[in-house]
C-alpha cells in the first residue's frame, strides 16, 4: 500500500503533467477513506517547488450538471469566499457545497461578485497549487463522457494535478444500461426501415443488442477519451486488517463492546474475507448493527455465553454480506424459524446429501468452518438485518431458546438426533440416545413431524447397521406413536416445506408408508382446526355480528370455512339475523368468492347445500323482506358456485 501512495505522491511532485491518475477498486473498499487517511493528508503537507500544495476534493455523487463542478473549485480557491461558508465546512470537515450556499443564496451575491451579469466561476479559478480529486465517478448523473472532456480542460490546458476515484466495472455497465429503453426503440427503428428486423440470420434480440452497440457505442467513446485524459490507473486493493482496526476505533468510547471486538478482532477479519466481498461499507453496517445486538443482549442477559456472542457476531456480520451484497434474495431464511430448524436443515443435507438446501448447507460450511458452536441461527437477528425491525418478542424468545439448548448434554434425545451432527454423540451415548427417543416416540410425546422427520433417521441408522433393529419393528413403533402424537400435536401448515428440507435419502416404500400416514394424520388435524375456527367465527351469528365480521375478516376470507360448518345450522344462524346483517353476510361471501375461487372451492358442496335448504324454506312463504334478503342471498350463492367451478 505505501508504494501506492508514493507513485500518487510521485504523480504530484512531477514538475509537468498533462494526464489525471485514475484509481479504480470495487464499491465499499475503502477507497475514499484511503484518499482521506492515506493520500490527503500528505499532500495537504507537501512543500515542493516553492509550492504548498492544497487538495480539493469533489464527489460526483448526485452531480446534475457541470456548473456545480465549478461553483465548488470556486469556494475553494478565490480569496473571496465568505468566511461563515469556509468556517461550516472547516467544522463539519464536509467537502461538498453546502445547500444553503447553492440554494438559499445568490452564489454572486455571497461573493460580492454580483455585476448584474451570470458569473463564469471557470474565469476566478487560481489552482497552480492545488490537487484536484474526483470521486464516484461511476455515480454522477451528468453524462460520464462530458465530465472526462470538462476534466480534461483542467489537466491538458492547466497542467493541474488531478486524481479520478471510481468504479469502472459499475462505469461500464452504466455506460452500456444507460437510457436503456430509448436506445432500443431507436435500434429497433433503424432495423425496421433498412428491412433488417425481419432478418432471420441472428435472432432479434442478438440483432437489436448489435445495433445498439453500433449507434451508440458509449463505451468506446469512453475508452478514446480516458486514453487521451488518463496517464496512469492504479488498481487500489486494501490492506483490509489495517482498515478493519481503523473501522473498529469508532466503539472506543463504549468499553465493554470495544473489548469484545478486539477481543474477536480475528473473527471478524475472517468473516469478512470469507464473505468474498471488498466491501468495508457492508462490514461497517454490520458492525454498527451487531453494536444494537450487543446492547440488548447485556441489558437483558448479561450472563450469556461467551461462545454464544461470538456466533452472534460472525452471524450478524455474514447474514449482512449475503443479503446486502446481493449475493442471495432476502427470503433465503424467512422460512427457518429457530435455530432448531436451520440444524435440521443442515444435518440433513450432510447426513444424506441432499442438494436441494444447497445454500444454507454452502453458507453454514464457509463462516462457520473450524468454528464449532451449538447455535448457529439466531432469528431475531436475521429478521433486524432483512427488515430494519428489532423484534424484541422474536429476540426474548431466541434468547430463552439458547439458555435451553446451549449445553447439548441436556437436550432430548430426539432433539440431539435433529439438531446436532449424530457422529458427535459418543459411542457410549448413542445407545442411549436411541432408546430414549424410542420410548418418547411410544408414548406420543414428541410432535407429529418430528417424529416423521426422526423415522427417516432411524431407517438410516438400520440401512448403515448403527441399530440392531428390524424395520417392520421400528416402523410399527412409528405409526402407533405417531397416532398417539396426533392427539396432542397441531396441524403444521409448512409441512411440505419441512420435509422437504429433510432430504430422504435413499427413498424406500417404508418411508414413504411413514410420511403418508403422516399427511392423513397432519390433514385430520387441519379439518380439526378449521371445524374449531368455523364453530368460534359462525357461531357469533346473530348475536355477535361485529365479532363475526371482524374475526371473518380477518381469518377466514382464504379459508374454506364452510366446509366444517352444518349447513342446516348456519342457515337457522342466518335466518335469524337482521335483514341489514342478511345483506352483510351476503356481500362478505360474493367478495371473498371473487378474490379466492381456487382456496375456497372445497367448501362448494356445503354452500350447494346451504342454497338448497333456503330455497326448500322460501317455498309457500309470503313475501316480506326478510324472504327477499334469502332469496338474493340463495341467488348469490349460485353465482359463488359459478365461480368456484360448480353449477
Amino acid at each position: 500500500m505505501e508504494d501506492l501512495v508514493e507513485s500518487i505522491l510521485d504523480y504530484v511532485r512531477a514538475d509537468y503533467t498533462d494526464y489525471a491518475i485514475m484509481i479504480n477498486g470495487e464499491w465499499g473498499s475503502g477507497k475514499t477513506y484511503f484518499w482521506n487517511n492515506k493520500i490527503k493528508p500528505k499532500i495537504d503537507g507537501m512543500q515542493f517547488n516553492g509550492k504548498r500544495y492544497s487538495t480539493i476534493y469533489m464527489s460526483l455523487y448526485g452531480i446534475s450538471n457541470l456548473e456545480e463542478i465549478s461553483k465548488k473549485i470556486f469556494i475553494e480557491t478565490t480569496q473571496l469566499m465568505d468566511k461563515n461558508v469556509k468556517k461550516h465546512m472547516d467544522i463539519t470537515g464536509k467537502y461538498s457545497i453546502p445547500e444553503y450556499a447553492k440554494t438559499g443564496l445568490n452564489m454572486a451575491n455571497v461573493f460580492g461578485a454580483n455585476t448584474g451579469e451570470k458569473i463564469n466561476y471557470e474565469k476566478f479559478f487560481a489552482t497552480d497549487d492545488k490537487v484536484l480529486c474526483f470521486d464516484d465517478l461511476e455515480r454522477a448523473n451528468v453524462d460520464v463522457i462530458d465530465i472526462l472532456g470538462y476534466i480534461n480542460n483542467f489537466v491538458e490546458h492547466d497542467h493541474i494535478k488531478t486524481i479520478i476515484i471510481c468504479n469502472e466495472k459499475e462505469l461500464s455497465t452504466k455506460l452500456k444500461n444507460s437510457n436503456l429503453e430509448m436506445k432500443t426503440f431507436i435500434a429497433t427503428y433503424i432495423l425496421d426501415k433498412q428491412g433488417k428486423l425481419s432478418n432471420d440470420e441472428k435472432p432479434m434480440v442478438e440483432r437489436i443488442q448489435d445495433e445498439i452497440e453500433y449507434v451508440f457505442d458509449k463505451a468506446n467513446d469512453y475508452e478514446r477519451i480516458k486514453e487521451k485524459l488518463i496517464g496512469e490507473t492504479f488498481e487500489y486493493r486494501p490492506e483490509f486488517n489495517y482498515i478493519i482496526n481503523g473501522i473498529l476505533m469508532r466503539y472506543e468510547n463504549d468499553k465493554e463492546l470495544i473489548r469484545f471486538l478486539r477481543e474477536n478482532t480475528p473473527y471478524i477479519i475472517n468473516t469478512f474475507n470469507k464473505s468474498g466481498t471488498r466491501n468495508l461499507r457492508i462490514l461497517k453496517h454490520s458492525l454498527n448493527d451487531f453494536k444494537k445486538v450487543f446492547e440488548m443482549v447485556n441489558k437483558y442477559y448479561p450472563n450469556t455465553n461467551y461462545r454464544v456472542m461470538q456466533t452472534m457476531l460472525i452471524f450478524t456480520i455474514a447474514i449482512s454480506f449475503e443479503i446486502k451484497a446481493g449475493k442471495i434474495t432476502k427470503d433465503k431464511f424467512v422460512y427457518i424459524q429457530n435455530n432448531e430448524e436451520y440444524k435440521s436443515t443442515v444435518i440433513s443435507s450432510k447426513v444424506f446429501m441432499d442438494n436441494r438446501q444447497f445454500y444454507i448447507k454452502e453458507f453454514d460450511n464457509n463462516y462457520y468452518y473450524n468454528f464449532k458452536a451449538e447455535y448457529r441461527f439466531f432469528k431475531f437477528i436475521e429478521m433486524y438485518i432483512r427488515t430494519r425491525i428489532f423484534d424484541t418478542r422474536k429476540f426474548k424468545e431466541d434468547m430463552e431458546d439458547i439458555i435451553k439448548t446451549v449445553d447439548t448434554e441436556k437436550l432430548p434425545g430426539y432433539k440431539r438426533l435433529l439438531t446436532e451432527e449424530f457422529w458427535k454423540i459418543s459411542d457410549d451415548q448413542f445407545p442411549e440416545v436411541i432408546k430414549d427417543v424410542l420410548e418418547n416416540i411410544k408414548k406420543g410425546n414428541i410432535k407429529l413431524l418430528d417424529t416423521a422427520k426422526l423415522f427417516i433417521y432411524f431407517a438410516y441408522f438400520i440401512q448403515r447397521g448403527l441399530i440392531d433393529y428390524k424395520m417392520s419393528e421400528i416402523k410399527t413403533i412409528f405409526f402407533n406413536g405417531m397416532n398417539l402424537a396426533s392427539l396432542n400435536s397441531e396441524y403444521v401448515e409448512s409441512a411440505d416445506q419441512d420435509l422437504d428440507n429433510l432430504s430422504l435419502g435413499d427413498q424406500n416404500q417404508d418411508i414413504e408408508d411413514i410420511l403418508a400416514h403422516f399427511y392423513v394424520l397432519n390433514n385430520t388435524l387441519k379439518d380439526k382446526m378449521y371445524t374449531d375456527k368455523a364453530n368460534e367465527v359462525l357461531k357469533a351469528i346473530p348475536m355477535k355480528m361485529e365479532t363475526f365480521y371482524e374475526k371473518f375478516d380477518e381469518e377466514c376470507m382464504e379459508i374454506p370455512i364452510f366446509k366444517y360448518y352444518d349447513p342446516y345450522q348456519l342457515f337457522q344462524r342466518i335466518s335469524c339475523a337482521s335483514n341489514e346483517d342478511i345483506v352483510g353476510i351476503k356481500e362478505k361471501l360474493v367478495e371473498r368468492a371473487r378474490k379466492h375461487p381456487k382456496e375456497l372451492k372445497s367448501e362448494s358442496k356445503n354452500v350447494a347445500k346451504l342454497k338448497e335448504i333456503i330455497e326448500q324454506y322460501l317455498k309457500g312463504k309470503e313475501t316480506t323482506i326478510k324472504t327477499v334478503m334469502l332469496s338474493e342471498l340463495s341467488r348469490d350463492l349460485e353465482i359463488i358456485l359459478k365461480k368456484y367451478g360448480n353449477s
